[in-house]
């Protein structure tokens, strides 16, 4: 596909002086469609070059030669440089790279040769599956997706939480209290009852919290049955997580928790002992990090036992090994900021290769709070996800009834299971990911202005149109020229964009790149559909508007898939 940044930066390096490279990362979009299709920004040339960016912007204005390239006309705003290309060049480019790839539009191979891993989801065994893991599931499903779709060999990892103290308190609280309660019924809610109870044990009776660490501590010995108990807290939190992966359609291509890593934490010790580095502190193990500015970074309790931090590092050195990543991207909280801050700094010392140590990235995200405050398992306030995805497709299952009575159960069904879950997907994919979010039903739940309903709705128009229109005329069949009006042209623009769209999103790590555009898309289209009528007798303006509504069909069911939301057929 023609990349019109780059003509552009050709012409403007013979002019500025500048290398091509560097002028493109500046090239950007003008605040006003009217203004042109690129801008350049001039100010940060002023100081090197000692002119005004109004200066600078009007002399090149008028040394640019564009002869032989599909850019149209350049013009001088302030401090800016805008540029607009041939419509006809920009709509041939983009419908011509959709026409060879359909639903393969966007894939890149910018990844090739390179390995990125994404842990997210990690949920913790024997707790509830809440608001606050969907937050790391959606992200990093959505963050696997892109790095994919740009040819990297991408790796899922599930880093699931099983492993801790709090496996020493649950053991507790199950030796105590196990025949007042059927596991087996409702396994997650009753090991959370008990989790709460024991909790609240420990904070009246230190000697309680006492045994809980004991009891961990022979979990790490092979105690067998503090193992035995232990495996079937985990195997029926997994049966509970399946529910809900499979509710979201979410699959990972390994699923390794922390335990996994528990014997792996000697070498870790082993290796940080050699380096002089681990050195006693009140009993413990530290290594100190003062001279990055940071608390030193346990890696063994008084006790002997190791912690997460130790289990991480043991994570690192066995994936730096088994996959020698490019990328090991953590999708967690951005409470855990200093732990990973920590552990990074630590894993420069564990051997692994400079590039390991450099592609280790976390990938932080808001916390999702409810009204009523910080949501916690201990005290037994949490939103579950089953229950909200459940509840989601249920409101929806109803508006169906109300409005479409005459389509089929199963069809109500897989209508209101796909836009129920999508309206839950986009609304935690749709803002900036470092963003706090407050948890509200209304809101997660509202189908009407800029949501996934809204995107899947105006998928199922185009399906509607293409399937009034019958047949999708041929590609070398269109008549370019009656694409290039305004309506259909911002949407032609914004098609252009989507390769774009992906690598910036992959580049900040932020999926809400691809929700915003799907929005701007969606709100496109609408607009060409509602002043243009699409299914008219002139063959010529009908074939090139229904081959416009075909490739705007793709690219919104493509950017969706991204997102992990599925699109209906009808609504």
């Amino acid at each position: 596909m023609k990349n019109f940044k780059e003509q552009i930066a050709k012409c403007l390096s013979k002019v500025a002086n500048i290398n091509e490279q560097e002028l493109i990362t500046f090239i950007e979009k003008p605040k006003s469609p009217e203004l042109g299709d690129y801008a350049l920004p001039c100010f940060r040339f002023s100081k090197e070059i000692g002119k005004a960016p109004n200066d600078i912007a009007e002399a090149w204005s008028k040394e640019l030669n564009f002869q032989g390239t599909d850019i149209e006309s350049v013009t001088n705003t302030g401090a800016y440089l805008n540029f607009k290309i041939y419509k006809q060049a920009m709509a041939e480019t983009v419908l011509e790279e959709i026409e060879a790839k359909k639903d393969r539009f966007g894939e890149s191979n910018i990844g090739k040769n390179q390995t990125v891993l994404v842990e997210y989801s990690s949920p913790n065994i024997a707790k509830p599956f809440h608001i606050g893991h969907l937050r790391t599931t959606l992200i990093g499903r959505a963050l696997y997706n892109i790095y994919k779709k740009l040819g990297y060999n991408t790796i899922g990892i599930n880093h699931l939480g099983d492993y801790g103290t709090q496996f020493g308190k649950m053991i507790e609280g199950y030796k105590r209290w196990q025949n007042e309660y059927n596991i087996e019924e409702d396994p997650i809610q009753v090991l959370t009852d008990i989790y709460v109870r024991i909790n609240a044990l420990c904070k009246e009776d230190e000697s309680v919290l006492d045994e809980c660490r004991e009891n961990f501590k022979k979990l790490e010995q092979g105690d067998k049955y503090c193992v035995d108990l232990w495996e079937k807290f985990r195997d029926l939190s997994l049966k509970e997580f399946d529910k809900i992966y499979s509710l979201l359609d979410i699959h990972f291509d390994s699923i390794k928790g922390e335990a996994f890593y528990a014997d792996k934490t000697d070498e870790v010790i082993d290796i940080l002992n050699k380096t002089g580095k681990l050195v006693e502190s009140e009993g413990a193990r530290i290594i100190d990090l003062e001279d990055k500015n940071m608390p030193p970074c346990m890696v063994c309790k008084s006790n002997g036992s190791t912690i997460y931090a130790t289990r991480d590092l043991a994570a690192i050195l066995y994936r730096a090994r088994t996959y020698n990543f490019d990328k090991c991207l953590y999708v967690v909280a951005y409470e855990q900021n200093l732990h990973f801050k920590q552990i990074f700094e630590v894993a420069k010392l564990l051997g692994i290769s400079e590039k390991c140590q450099k592609g280790l990235e976390h990938i932080s995200y808001g916390m999702v709070h409810l009204k009523t405050g910080k949501m916690s398992t201990r005290e037994g306030n949490v939103i579950k996800v089953e229950e909200l995805l459940k509840e989601s497709i249920s409101r929806v299952r109803k508006i169906i009834e109300e409005k479409n009575p005459e389509l089929t159960e199963e069809e109500k069904d897989d209508i209101a299971t796909k836009v129920g879950i999508g309206a839950v997907i986009y609304n935690d994919l749709s803002g900036s990911r470092i963003k706090d979010e407050v948890f509200d039903w209304d809101t997660v739940l509202n189908f009407n202005g800029e949501t996934g309903p809204y995107i899947q709705y105006t998928y199922v128009r185009t399906k509607s149109v293409l399937k009034k229109a019958e047949n999708i005329p041929n590609f070398k069949d269109i008549d370019i020229e009656c694409l290039t009006e305004k309506d259909a042209y911002e949407v032609i623009k914004l098609l252009y964009s989507y390769t774009d769209i992906i690598e910036s999103a992959a580049e900040k790590n932020e999926p809400s790149i691809i929700s915003r555009f799907l929005i701007d898309l969606a709100k496109a289209y609408s607009s060409f559909y509602n002043e243009n009528k699409i299914i008219v007798d002139d063959k010529k303006v009908r074939d090139a508007r229904v081959y416009l509504t075909y490739v705007t069909s793709i690219v919104l069911n493509n950017g969706a898939n991204l997102l992990g939301i599925k699109m209906p057929e009808k609504m």
